[in-house]
């Protein structure tokens, strides 16, 4: 076990999330080196936080991929994982198999991931669970397990990307020079998705949840053109455009502000990456 904690670094990204970090910081991988990007202004973790092991940074709300390229260049270990804080019924154990498998595979893949218990085929597409091992397309940037040079040979996540869909570049731009994700069926973890962040008040809990609508359809776009070309990009969201229109249209007439406001979220975020904006909706 001691050469797994020598060779392996554990990545939180955080925004405002210390509660739920503190019980794997403090407690499960507390022997770990451990780093945490705080992408808030709550600089309380500093002190809440004690595990000497623990390096703490904060950024002005520079996104997932901004955030985990940072930290990369603070990393001197052979592998990493990003774990989101919302992750549950992770330990040592899941850490070690991923270790293992990874030398198993000697170190050819771009990254690996654990599967998820709680979360539906129609939420997210998982590998056949009577495999220990076996390929996806992508893994969910919830928590995913690296090889460092092999991250460094992807040139890392793209930073145009503030949310969503960076874990899927990474993987497609990985298998075009031969380096397939996998998942590892034995690890099973669960992802309370989106409850991560400690919010202040309702207010800023509604602005978040606003901010998610915006960065989904601004990614979706930007990697559809940056994968597939502005031809195939254009024929698949002109519908979805459409309908948001028409929505906007119903809601409107229907005196729903807040379903409208949703699609004119939408509207805005698809808009500015049709465009060529870069995503720089923040709360």
């Amino acid at each position: 076990m001691d050469e797994i904690i020598n060779n392996t670094t554990l990545v939180f990204i955080s925004y405002r999330s210390k509660n739920k970090i503190s019980k794997y910081v403090e407690k499960v991988f507390e022997n770990f080196k451990i780093i945490v990007i705080e992408n808030s202004d709550d600089k309380s973790i500093k002190s809440f936080i004690k595990n000497k092991n623990c390096d703490i940074y904060f950024v002005n709300n520079i996104g997932f991929a901004s955030s985990i390229n940072f930290k990369r260049k603070k990393i001197k270990t052979n592998y990493f994982i990003i774990m989101n804080p919302d992750i549950l019924e992770i330990d040592i154990t899941g850490v070690e198999k991923f270790y293992n498998i990874a030398k198993k595979l000697k170190d050819e893949f771009s990254c690996l991931g654990p599967r998820y218990t709680n979360i539906s085929s129609k939420t997210l597409k998982q590998s056949d669970n009577n495999k220990e091992i076996d390929t996806l397309k992508s893994i969910s940037g919830a928590m995913m397990f690296f090889n460092v040079k092999k991250f460094d040979l992807i040139n890392g996540f793209d930073e145009n990307f503030f949310l969503y869909f960076e874990e899927t570049d990474y993987a497609v731009r990985g298998r075009k020079i031969g380096l397939k994700s996998y998942q590892i069926n034995t690890i099973k973890i669960k992802h309370e998705a989106g409850t991560s962040v400690e919010f202040k008040d309702d207010e800023e809990k509604n602005k978040i949840k606003e901010l998610y609508t915006w960065h989904f359809i601004w990614s979706k776009y930007y990697f559809y053109k940056k994968h597939y070309g502005l031809f195939i990009s254009i024929i698949y969201f002109l519908p979805i455009l459409l309908r948001s229109l028409l929505k906007i249209i119903y809601y409107t007439v229907t005196f729903r502000k807040k379903e409208k406001k949703k699609y004119e979220i939408r509207i805005n975020g698809l808009i500015s990456s049709m465009k060529g904006l870069k995503s720089f909706k923040r709360i």
